[in-house]
């Protein structure tokens, strides 16, 4: 499967937890490690479109990454449903995109740079080698500069690192777009799986700070 990495300016500091976001101040932080039910209620990008099977894959995937058990948990995502398709280089009509963000769940091992660079690089050797021909969905991953506001001291000693995983699927109508969309999510849910298996070495990160 495609994947690319990010390549251009440098992107803004945020926050985690996050308060309010720039779009719309009545969207907020929900921690689904401790209240996963909100999956399925609070995101309101997704919620118009909760009865394609898309979106329930990537309600799957959220659950499946703040499990109880689990070293990483989501923090902000965005999807734009199906709309004309601005790339003239991808042989489609429509197109949908949207990003999710994955942090480690101990928080202080993402102050170590190479946490999210370990997981980035994992995520891409995972992805590289699956569904070869699938050629209407991409991901792109980024580092995202984040102040975790919840860990001790001064706020130069809170700055770290949170891992954006960005997504494009194209079709020549929305069911199209719906369908390469599920396959994208299939492949990103078996690559993290992957990952997981091979004990994402988040407590030796902590231990390096």
């Amino acid at each position: 499967m495609k994947t690319v990495e990010y390549a251009g300016p440098p992107l803004p500091m945020r926050a985690h937890p996050w308060t309010d976001a720039t779009d719309n101040a009545a969207f907020r932080y929900y921690d689904f490690v401790t209240e996963p039910a909100l999956i399925r209620t609070s995101l309101e990008d997704w919620l118009p479109w909760q009865h394609i099977a898309a979106v329930q894959r990537f309600y799957r995937l959220l659950e499946w990454l703040n499990r109880n058990d689990g070293s990483l948990q989501s923090n902000d995502c965005e999807f734009t449903p199906p709309h004309a398709n601005p790339h003239a280089q991808i042989a489609a009509t429509m197109a949908c995109t949207g990003r999710v963000m994955v942090l480690a769940r101990d928080l202080a091992a993402n102050l170590v740079p190479s946490t999210m660079q370990t997981l980035a690089l994992q995520l891409h050797q995972a992805l590289a080698p699956a569904d070869a021909t699938f050629e209407l969905g991409i991901i792109s991953t980024a580092l995202v500069p984040v102040q975790f506001v919840a860990l001790p001291g001064p706020s130069h000693a809170q700055q770290g690192t949170q891992l954006m995983m960005s997504f494009w699927a194209w079709g020549d109508d929305d069911a199209g777009c719906f369908a390469n969309l599920d396959r994208l999510f299939r492949n990103l849910a078996d690559a993290l799986g992957k990952i997981a298996q091979v004990q994402y070495p988040l407590a030796s990160a902590r231990a390096a700070t």
